[in-house]
């Protein structure tokens, strides 16, 4: 990489911090005010950068148009499906991914289970959203108004006896949720199926997707799915690192 495009390079993260000066400019990248001014100039042209009344620099609104460019153009699917691929190699089980749609939670891609037993889900078919652990993810994720009232409309099937009945409690689950990091359903659709989950997060940090492995208790009980949590969680950490283009730590790869 070229000096001058490293020095460009370093003026972004500076500036996300708030405006600063040539001066604090040309220090934070080590070089003359000259130089600095003739980078900032050059960003400044390109819409990265625009000088304010004070003289002072800060990022240009061309930034912030490229990055929602660039989220709006990614296929957290794509991105997903070789992790989920390699998870259900590694476990045997069923692997889904799932997003939210205004207030329903629709599968996305699924992985089958190399056992005989299988799951009726499906790609695009919606999830039991008061009972899924894939659900109750992306609902905790929501701001608290909006989670309270969207709690409020939804109806509350009695499918099994773990089943969460009302309101207040999906509300406390969903706490519990946002709390731990990752979600499960023991048998609160189907009293024979156990599942958990972890939340995919994007360069924001809000949770734009939920991957699961599920699993009948005549193959895994569920002591051995909750056994499976710190697989599912390096997977998710995987896909987010990917989406957000990080490269992901090196705990997410073993």
């Amino acid at each position: 990489m070229s000096q001058s495009l490293d020095r460009a390079l370093r003026i972004l993260p500076l500036l996300a911090q708030g405006p600063a000066t040539l001066e604090e400019t040309a220090r934070h990248i080590d070089a003359h005010k000259s130089t600095a001014l003739r980078l900032l100039r050059t960003l400044h042209e390109h819409g990265l950068v625009y000088r304010q009344a004070d003289h002072r620099y800060r990022l240009g609104a061309r930034l912030f148009t490229l990055a929602q460019e660039a989220v709006e153009q990614l296929d957290v699917r794509e991105i997903a499906h070789p992790h989920l691929a390699a998870l259900n190699e590694l476990t045997g089980h069923t692997v889904h991914l799932a997003v939210r749609e205004d207030e329903a939670v629709i599968y996305i891609d699924k992985m089958e289970s190399r056992y005989p037993v299988r799951m009726y889900s499906g790609i695009g078919k919606p999830v039991a959203v008061t009972v899924a652990a894939v659900a109750k993810l992306l609902l905790a994720d929501l701001p608290e108004p909006e989670r309270r009232a969207l709690a409020h409309r939804l109806r509350y099937p009695r499918y099994t006896a773990r089943s969460l009945t009302g309101p207040a409690a999906l509300l406390a689950e969903l706490a519990r949720v946002r709390e731990q990091g990752w979600a499960a359903d023991l048998g609160g659709h189907e009293e024979s199926i156990n599942c958990v989950a972890a939340p995919v997060r994007g360069p924001d940090g809000r949770v734009v997707a939920a991957l699961s492995v599920s699993a009948p208790s005549v193959v895994a009980g569920e002591a051995e799915v909750l056994a499976l949590l710190p697989q599912v969680r390096r997977t998710a950490e995987a896909v987010s690192a990917e989406y957000c283009g990080r490269t992901p730590r090196k705990d997410t790869l073993s």
